[in-house]
């Protein structure tokens, strides 16, 4: 793997230049940015899933509740990546909520386009059904953290996972730039913020990563073999 280069395949992909509808002839005439405030739902539970939506600046979170009541986060996704995906594998109805905690701005398309424009551009295609692909398997490792591992490793194993996707190689290090915050990784493996900032310090003090921010830097054999 060459110095510097991207981790995840998807990573150098231009998905507003081949998913966006506004830089198609005849989608982009009918097409409109969505603006929404902090805590401003862009679909609920059981609504119609017959959209996609790509997030033009902002961020967003999905989650859905169990049958206790309690928040269970399943993304926080960012500028330039895609949610609602799963109305292309025939979801009738949202199975989960999202919500923008900050000012963010969307780019909606119904589904009936994506798919024209799937079957006219192959790229997007294959980085429609790899996305998927990729966060089935995501979500299927955080359940598998959440029940069988300890907080600690679910945030070591957690923070190798973001180095996979979004990393970039230097040397023997992987560095990774995060939009999320340490309340946004918390809500994702099901702590708290504190207990975040103090595991972070711990893993600190073992060597196992380098943390300022939100800027981590792991070493490249922790990719292959993530355990604390």
């Amino acid at each position: 793997m060459a110095e510097g280069s991207r981790i995840w395949y998807f990573e150098e992909t231009n998905l507003f230049n081949l998913f966006c509808p506004h830089k198609s002839k005849h989608l982009g005439e009918r097409h409109v940015f969505l603006e929404y405030q902090k805590d401003e739902f862009i679909y609920f539970e059981e609504d119609p899933s017959d959209k996609i939506y790509l997030i033009a600046s902002g961020r967003v979170k999905i989650f859905s509740y169990n049958e206790q009541g309690e928040e269970f986060v399943k993304a926080i996704l960012g500028k330039g990546e895609i949610f609602g995906e799963q109305s292309i594998l025939g979801e009738g109805q949202r199975t989960d909520f999202a919500q923008a905690i900050e000012p963010t701005t969307i780019c909606r398309m119904h589904l009936e386009d994506l798919q024209e424009m799937m079957r006219d551009n192959q790229a997007l295609s294959l980085y429609i059904h790899k996305l998927i692909n990729l966060r089935f398997k995501r979500l299927e490792r955080r359940l598998e953290l959440l029940l069988f591992k300890d907080v600690k490793t679910r945030l070591y194993e957690f923070l190798c996972d973001l180095a996979q996707e979004e990393g970039v190689v230097k040397g023997n290090e992987v560095h990774v730039n995060s939009r999320l915050t340490h309340k946004d990784i918390a809500k994702l493996i099901g702590s708290s913020r504190q207990t975040v900032t103090t595991l972070l310090n711990e893993l600190q003090d073992e060597g196992k990563l380098k943390a300022e921010r939100r800027r981590y830097i792991l070493p490249l054999e922790a990719l292959r073999s993530a355990s604390v």
